[in-house]
């Protein structure tokens, strides 16, 4: 199966210019033949904790205003991960990624651990399992991804391959080429700890306020990185990889 992890400009808040930019890599990855592309966390406006007006990037996915927008990157063969600030109840917010599949979301991750300390984010409740065609996956985003027990949650419901849409656009005093490595330690331990692929995208760039080297990159079931994206460097990485039930129709 071949999956793809896009490493995004990071988020100026124009919401519609960035769909503009993952249509252009679906495109590619339909030329490619490209079954799941993984986009960053928030890439859709940028983290809420830091927007002057952090429900003004929110969008609320039960009116049908999440379908609308991401329309035009339908595609009957590329299913998006695609991460956003949802508008809940109450006005709730929570950082989450959307499963666009064929021109309808057919599913919502909402993160579990949203910040170390204080974030406007609420947490989410539940690790999912999604099933796109006959593969299963599962979605840590960012942080969710240094916490054990989630992994096992979801490679005990069947997970196959475990995506991970980042955002380490962060402070330049917080953020570095030290995350690079210690997400790319991260994703190869999961992948050996689990017998799971491991497919990480995240933002790039720097703003007057924020900068993020870039993590994306693609960790096979044996813990072997086969993919990743230059540092400061935007761009898709595909590859091939293989799920246990293929193993084991072998």
């Amino acid at each position: 199966m071949k999956v793809a992890a896009y490493q995004a400009p990071l988020a100026n808040g124009d919401i519609g210019h960035t769909i503009d930019l993952v249509r252009n890599q679906i495109a590619q990855c339909d030329s490619l033949s490209v079954e799941i592309l993984c986009c960053p966390e928030a890439v859709l406006g940028g983290l809420a904790d830091y927007a002057d007006d952090p429900l003004s990037i929110a969008i609320d996915p039960r009116g049908g205003e999440l379908n609308a927008l991401l329309a035009p990157l339908t595609s009957e063969r590329v299913t998006t991960l695609i991460g956003f600030t949802e508008r809940g109840e109450q006005n709730r917010l929570y950082n989450s990624v959307a499963l666009f599949h064929r021109g309808e979301v057919i599913g919502i991750q909402r993160k579990r651990n949203p910040a170390i300390n204080k974030s406007v984010y609420s947490p989410g409740e539940e690790n999912r399992v999604f099933t796109i065609g006959q593969w299963k996956l599962g979605i840590l985003i960012c942080r969710d991804s240094t916490f054990a027990e989630l992994a096992r949650e979801l490679v005990e419901q069947g997970a196959e391959a475990l995506f991970v849409p980042t955002n380490n656009g962060m402070p330049a005093s917080r953020g570095g080429r030290e995350l690079v490595a210690a997400s790319r330690g991260v994703d190869v331990a999961l992948a050996r700890d689990h017998s799971v692929s491991v497919i990480r995208a995240d933002v790039v760039g720097v703003t007057p306020n924020l900068m993020s080297h870039g993590s994306s990159g693609i960790v096979d079931r044996a813990g072997d990185i086969i993919g990743v994206v230059d540092p400061l460097t935007t761009g898709l990485i595909v590859a091939e990889i293989g799920f246990r039930s293929q193993t084991a129709a072998a």
